[in-house]
């Protein structure tokens, strides 16, 4: 992500095609409200199919190795734009856990790629409403 990021050139240094893309200012129209929204900054974005049970090393593959492996180009790339590899993770219970092989965490670090996680956690819901319920047959008001 970039104010001056040209999809374009990405695509070009990096050897392949985004998912999305867009250019400061463009116009953009939401695929489900349908309103117009102008994009604040430059995007080129790659995604990937949800996998159950997850496999992030496998996505992570799925997403670099069809991309150059020319590490000074990464770095390059880098250098002038914002880069990260977006997950986000649904447990399925309060103690699921997620490993990253050690080919994973070079392959994303070689390249200056951060990793950002936004983990939802099943059990919440359920206490939330386990709690809802016990409120309400106590005559108790809970508010989120």
């Amino acid at each position: 992500m970039g104010d001056d990021l040209d999809p374009d050139e990405i695509s070009s240094l990096l050897g392949g095609e985004p998912t999305f893309s867009q250019r400061k200012g463009d116009q953009i129209i939401g695929k489900v409200t349908k309103r117009v929204r102008v994009a604040k900054s430059g995007m080129w974005s790659i995604s990937v199919s949800d996998r159950e049970p997850g496999d992030l090393d496998g996505q992570i593959a799925e997403i670099l190795n069809p991309l150059t492996q020319d590490l000074e180009i990464w770095k390059d790339v880098v250098s002038r734009y914002r880069a990260d590899l977006f997950c986000g993770l649904f447990m399925g219970s309060g103690n699921d856990g997620l490993s990253l092989s050690p080919e994973s965490l070079l392959a994303l670090g070689s390249r200056g790629i951060m990793i950002d996680f936004d983990i939802y956690n099943a059990c919440a819901d359920e206490e939330r409403s386990i709690s809802k319920q016990a409120a309400s047959s106590n005559g108790d008001n809970l508010s989120n």
